[in-house]
Formats: C-alpha cells, sequence, structure tokens
C-alpha cells in the first residue's frame, strides 16, 4: 500500500499536494553510494529529476555531486550546497550567460555536444582567463529498450557528439588553450531497467576510449550516464531500485586504466519511489458509451508524464483500502481543459465516490519538477513524511 496512509478520523491537507517519504530517500542514498563505493564509482544527482530543497539537502549530505543540464541548475546546486568541484554541467543549448556562470563557479568539467560548443567555452575561457575541464559527450549508439522520447544515445539523437566529428573535433581541439580535455561522457537514455543495455554501453565505451588513448588523449574522466529504472508496477515490491546489479555491470564490463575514475548521473532511481502525488476526487461519472470516469483535482499541471509520454504510474484509492469495494473498469482523469488529461486508461479499480483520497505512486522523480501553471492552477505543495511543508500555494484560499 501507499505510504502516505488515512487513520481513521484523519483530516487530509488540501489536494493536491505531493508526499515525500524521507526514510525511504535515505535509505536509498545509502543503498546507491556503499554500492557504487565498493568500485570506487562517484554519483553526481541529476537534478533535473527533483529539486524541492529538502530533497536536495538528504543528497548533498548523502555526499553526492550534481549533474546539471541548466544553468539555472548550477545555481540551484551551489545554493544548496554542492561543492562546485562536485558539479558537472551538460545539456544541448548551453547559453553563453550560463557557460559564463559556470565557469566563473569553478564547476568540476563541461560535458559537451557539439563542436561550435566547444569553440565558443573556448572563446569565453579566454575572455575570463581561466582553463576548465571539458568531457566530450559521445554518442554510442545503443538501444536502451526504452520509450523514444527518453532514449537520447542513438545516432539520430539531438544529443551528443557523433562518431563523424571525432576526428574534427581533436583536430581542433589542439587549438583551443582554454580547454582540457580530460574525459568522456556518454547517456543512453532514462528508465532502463534491463542491465543488457549498460552491459552493451560499457563495451562501447572501452571500444570509444582505446581510440581516443590510440590518439594520444589521456582519459581521467569517465561519465557513463544515468538511466537506471524504477519498477512503476509495483512501487512496493521494489521500492529501492537494483543499484547492486547496475554498479557491477560496470564493473565487469568497463576496461579502465590506472587512475581512471568513473561518474555516474542517476537521478529517477534516487528519488522516484520516495514520492507520491495525493488527489481527491472531485467527481464520477459515465459517458454514454460506458465509460466510467473518475476526476480528480489534481491533473497534468501536477503530474505530465502520462500525457507527455504515455507513462503509467500505480494509482490506489487509499479511502477504499479498507472497504471490501467493487471493482471494475474506470479511467482516472484530472481537471485540465485537455483531452489528453488523462492519468490512466480503462484500469481495473475500486468503486470510487467523491471525496475519495487517491495515491498516484513513484512520482518522486518528474513530478514536481515538471509542474506548470496551465489553466492558471497554483503549484502543490510538498510535504514530507518529517513533518517539514514546502511550497504553499499562494491560491490557497481558494
Amino acid at each position: 500500500m501507499s505510504r502516505y496512509t488515512l487513520q481513521p478520523g484523519m483530516i487530509v491537507p488540501q489536494t493536491p499536494f505531493y508526499y515525500c517519504d524521507i526514510d525511504l530517500l535515505q535509505r536509498t542514498l545509502q543503498t546507491a553510494t556503499t554500492e557504487a563505493a565498493r568500485y570506487g564509482y562517484q554519483i553526481h544527482y541529476a537534478m533535473k529529476a527533483n529539486a524541492e530543497p529538502h530533497i536536495l539537502y538528504e543528497i548533498q549530505q548523502a555526499g553526492l555531486g550534481a549533474d546539471c543540464v541548466s544553468g539555472y541548475e548550477v545555481e540551484c546546486a551551489i545554493e544548496n550546497g554542492f561543492h562546485p568541484s562536485k558539479i558537472v554541467f551538460a545539456g544541448v543549448g548551453k547559453s553563453d550567460r550560463e557557460i559564463e556562470y559556470a565557469i566563473r563557479q569553478g564547476i568540476f568539467a563541461f560535458n559537451c555536444e557539439s563542436l561550435q560548443e566547444l569553440e565558443v567555452i573556448n572563446e569565453l575561457a579566454g575572455r575570463l582567463g581561466k582553463q576548465v575541464n571539458v568531457a566530450l559527450r559521445i554518442n554510442p549508439d545503443v538501444r536502451p529498450h526504452t520509450h523514444h522520447y527518453i532514449s537520447t544515445g542513438q545516432s539520430e539523437s539531438k544529443f551528443g557528439i557523433s562518431y563523424a566529428e571525432i576526428d574534427a573535433a581533436l583536430a581542433e581541439l589542439h587549438a583551443m588553450k582554454n580547454i582540457r580535455i580530460f574525459g568522456l561522457h556518454f547517456h543512453i537514455g532514462s528508465q532502463i531497467r534491463e542491465l543488457e543495455s549498460f552491459a552493451e554501453l560499457a563495451g562501447k565505451v572501452n571500444e570509444i576510449a582505446a581510440w581516443f588513448t590510440s590518439k594520444g588523449v589521456e582519459l581521467r574522466h569517465l561519465n557513463m550516464g544515468g538511466g537506471l529504472g524504477i519498477d512503476y508496477n509495483d512501487p512496493d515490491g521494489e521500492p529501492i531500485p537494483d543499484f547492486a546489479g547496475y554498479f557491477r555491470t560496470f564493473h565487469e564490463n568497463l576496461r579502465l586504466t590506472p587512475g581512471q575514475t568513473v561518474h555516474f548521473e542517476l537521478g529517477r532511481s534516487i528519488v522516484a519511489q520516495c514520492g507520491e502525488l495525493i488527489t481527491r476526487v472531485l467527481y464520477t461519472k459515465t459517458t454514454a458509451g460506458g465509460a466510467h470516469f473518475v476526476i480528480t483535482d489534481a491533473g497534468m499541471t501536477e503530474l505530465i508524464r502520462p500525457a507527455l509520454y504515455s507513462a503509467r504510474h500505480k494509482i490506489e484509492n487509499l479511502t477504499a483500502a479498507a472497504e471490501r469495494r467493487p471493482i471494475g473498469l474506470c479511467s482516472i482523469a484530472g481537471p485540465i481543459c485537455e483531452s489528453s488529461d488523462i492519468f490512466a486508461r480503462d484500469i481495473e479499480f475500486p468503486e470510487s465516490h467523491r471525496g475519495d483520497i487517491l495515491s498516484i505512486r513513484s512520482t518522486g522523480a518528474y513530478g514536481s519538477i515538471m509542474a506548470s501553471h496551465y489553466n492558471m492552477r497554483p503549484t502543490a505543495p510538498s510535504r514530507f513524511s518529517d513533518g517539514t511543508i514546502w511550497g504553499q500555494s499562494n491560491l490557497a484560499e481558494l
């Protein structure tokens, strides 16, 4: 059952709101860092998954660095206690202002994604009188067996430098005096559940790294990205992802040179299972065609993943949990004025009534961070198992 539980006579706060189990977050961080430490691996938390200050505090306290994909995330990481020396800055479209800010802060490395970006960073670093670390993001062309919207390492992807550009990149780098190439960066996609994809990635990295070494490039740093998936269907069955298998796969398949460090960028696997979206049933209805709908006060403004790429989340009726209500087929829909505002279609679900409290599970990643104000809706607050509340709505009187 959900980690947010209803007690007899309990008054549920105004919905919708995000709920985070801090204890599970801490146990997840402990597991991830312990398994990574077996092989001397370093983890940078992918800020794009969730940037709630309370969550960032726990992650920073666990010793993780930060993986940022915008200058705003770099700024957020620093403001929340992450040391610049543990921050990496990726992203296919870094602006000049963002690059200059990161250079001034002295971040650990830029993960560069095109020849033109290398030229821009070199020019801006020269103006500032700095020399910066750069890891080249290479597309290994590995199929990650996940949704095409979150596949990022294929030859046709907008991300990274292609095989065809590698020779040109090296030739130009020799003339760039303000850039120090010291590593490679890879990321093949997200929500990957088949560890074989990571074994294949490691094999491709071995080939690419060997090629760079043959060209006289010293690679002190390999960044393998992230992508480890979670179990959206049974979050209670696997509350903590298989970090042991994930890191072991790289240890068994990745060939390293003496002194080479390996870095990872994990986001979803750290925070997704810790969070859920709590919502209330506003109405139930049956269409002329016989379709049954449960309408909730949370919508795609609070969780866009189902509308964006047909993502599936486990949904529970907490009010009905202790009752023997009949089960039938229904769709769970939000209040937003869009036909795509559907959390789940034709699922088996307990008979639901107006006022019932529902939990949409596994929303700790890409839930609150992707929220919008469409239909002029305020941002839903976040509540934590330790009693902390973050981001109270400024329209609470409604």
